[in-house]
């Protein structure tokens, strides 16, 4: 049996520029991103390395100076969840889902009464008795 072969139908022309302008612009985005973290990332540690390196061979940083590269790859450390949420609307998303204090205003809380509909596989019929009961 041989099935035959129907060419699909190519999109139109505006359609498949706003899909392609879409992603690339998705993509542009991404790669933003990822090179902000990367540079911030060396930025912040390859001092320490290098000095951690040298200290290995000739042994005349100071502590100091060492103490001080030290704590500035913490603070990259401490950037990453102040980088993410600013460039990438899902995590952002995700964080004001668990952290009541990074919720929208308009956003309501949920009430416990929702929620237990929410989680109970009753339907229809658990919001009817539960009127009823209240």
């Amino acid at each position: 049996l041989q099935i035959p072969c129907v060419p699909s139908q190519p999109m139109a022309g505006s359609e498949s520029r706003r899909f392609t302008n879409k992603h690339s612009k998705k993509a542009l985005k991404a790669s933003l991103t990822l090179g902000i973290l990367l540079g911030m990332f060396f930025m912040a540690w390859l001092p320490f390395f290098i000095t951690n390196v040298t200290q290995a061979v000739c042994g005349c940083v100071p502590a100091g100076f060492f103490d001080v590269l030290t704590w500035l790859g913490y603070c990259n450390s401490t950037m990453n969840p102040i980088i993410y949420p600013l460039f990438m609307r899902d995590f952002k998303r995700a964080m004001g889902k668990f952290l009541p204090c990074c919720r929208h205003l308009r956003e309501p809380r949920p009430s416990a009464i929702s929620l237990s509909m929410r989680n109970s596989n009753s339907g229809a019929h658990a919001a009817t008795s539960l009127k009823n009961v209240l």
